[in-house]
């Protein structure tokens, strides 16, 4: 089935982000004397986590900011990952932190969450980030979320007066990209795992956000003709939530797997970070 659609190049757009970021950290360097510093809080040996918090130091790097690893063994216990976390939110040397996701299950996630002072949930994951979120007031967005928004304004699609369905309601995805997209005048529709016809609810939305965590779920013939596709999914072969090809011959606008959403998570962790350094010393 031939590809219609035009590809939402999140690589080529969070190249642009990188390279803002970069010059914003040099300046900041400058300034202070040291590097904003990207603090990475990583629970057990789950190999994929290793992998995503290799990658995002790698890029801390790359930008000229400091990326500090805190490894705790699988065995750590809620109590002990608040402590690691509580302290770096009291460091005066570390100006985000970011708890990978997820935590082994002995360990309540929210609990370690909520230890993150505010002002360096450069992820987004706290109660504050995602009142913020759902207020319109400053703070720190989930990046995953604000990556989508981002690759949206960054190919100028219109996101006011759209019908937006969200497929998924985690709390670092789906629920706050729903509420970030609704402060942005969508009309937005919450689907899930108990949504009875969920085809039929895809088949409305003019944007379709897939953050669900099933390979392909989203079938193709579901999409709207002319829709905006928006594959927030990973799944193991490189397949995103959404069933590609069928989609893309229906969609007028899609992001690839990878290659889409993927990067622009990246490319906002490091802003907010940045953005976090900067207001630290303002």
């Amino acid at each position: 089935m031939a590809t219609t659609a035009q590809i939402l190049d999140g690589a080529a757009v969070s190249r642009k982000i990188f390279g803002e970021v970069a010059e914003r950290a040099a300046n900041f360097a400058a300034a202070q004397g040291r590097p904003a510093c990207l603090a990475t809080v990583l629970i057990g040996d789950d190999p994929a986590s290793h992998t995503y918090v290799r990658m995002k130091q790698r890029r801390a790097g790359q930008l000229g900011l400091e990326s500090r690893r805190v490894q705790l063994p699988a065995e750590t216990t809620t109590a002990e990952a608040v402590a690691a976390v509580r302290a770096l939110s009291e460091d005066d040397t570390v100006d985000g932190i970011l708890v990978q996701h997820p935590a082994p299950a002995q360990v309540d996630e929210i609990a370690v969450f909520e230890a993150i002072a505010p002002g360096k949930d450069v992820d987004g994951v706290t109660m504050a980030s995602f009142a913020a979120m759902g207020l319109s007031a400053e703070g720190f967005h989930s990046c995953t979320p604000e990556g989508i928004v981002r690759l949206l304004d960054a190919y100028q699609l219109p996101i006011a007066g759209k019908r937006v369905c969200v497929v998924g309601r985690s709390a670092i995805l789906g629920k706050p990209v729903g509420l970030l997209l609704l402060a942005r005048d969508a009309t937005v529709t919450f689907c899930h795992s108990r949504t009875v016809d969920l085809g039929a609810h895809v088949a409305e939305a003019d944007i379709v956000v897939a953050a669900v965590g099933r390979p392909e779920l989203i079938r193709g013939a579901w999409i709207k003709p002319g829709a905006v596709v928006m594959d927030a999914g990973y799944n193991p072969g490189n397949v995103g939530d959404v069933e590609f090809s069928a989609a893309a011959s229906r969609a007028s606008y899609i992001t690839p797997v990878p290659g889409g959403v993927g990067p622009m998570t990246i490319a906002v962790l490091m802003e907010q970070t940045v953005t976090a350094a900067e207001r630290r010393v303002s």
